[in-house]
């Protein structure tokens, strides 16, 4: 399963429109939403993990700008301390979108915020904490910006 999360902001004049649920209906992507700030009369601004098939998911999104919502992505939701890995590799195995891999033939474990869907599963693995999530950081810069 494809995973992203999204920051969306909404024009005052879309907050009254069903724009998430068209999302789930007609592009058949899930949501969980992380945060949300919506007034009426204002700009709303939402924080969504979109969840379904990377086409899907895609399509989605160009909904979603087409319909005025300034859409970014949270990239780099998860980064790695290099200094503190130690190259074990525990990460390797349970990343599911292989943003985690082992370069052969040097065995060194290769990250790529690029691919890496920000579920934080290496977090958890990793023996020295060398793997830590970066979202509440990026969400109080967003929220600043609103």
């Amino acid at each position: 399963m494809y995973k992203r999360i999204y920051v969306l902001k909404f024009p005052k004049e879309n907050i009254d429109q069903p724009i998430i649920c068209k999302l789930v209906k007609e592009y058949d992507v899930e949501f969980n939403i992380l945060k949300a700030d919506i007034n009426l009369q204002e700009e709303g601004v939402i924080v969504l993990e979109l969840l379904g098939r990377k086409a899907n998911v895609e399509e989605g999104v160009r909904y979603l700008k087409t319909g005025g919502v300034k859409v970014e992505r949270v990239a780099a939701a998860i980064r790695r301390d290099d200094d503190k890995c130690f190259q074990c590799g525990a990460c390797t195995g349970i990343c599911p979108t292989g943003a985690l891999s082992i370069e052969r033939p040097e065995m060194a474990v290769r990250f790529d915020p690029e691919i890496c869907s920000g579920c934080g599963l290496c977090v958890a693995v990793c023996p020295v904490r060398a793997m830590a999530v970066s979202l509440e950081e990026h969400l109080e810069l967003m929220a600043a910006a609103v």
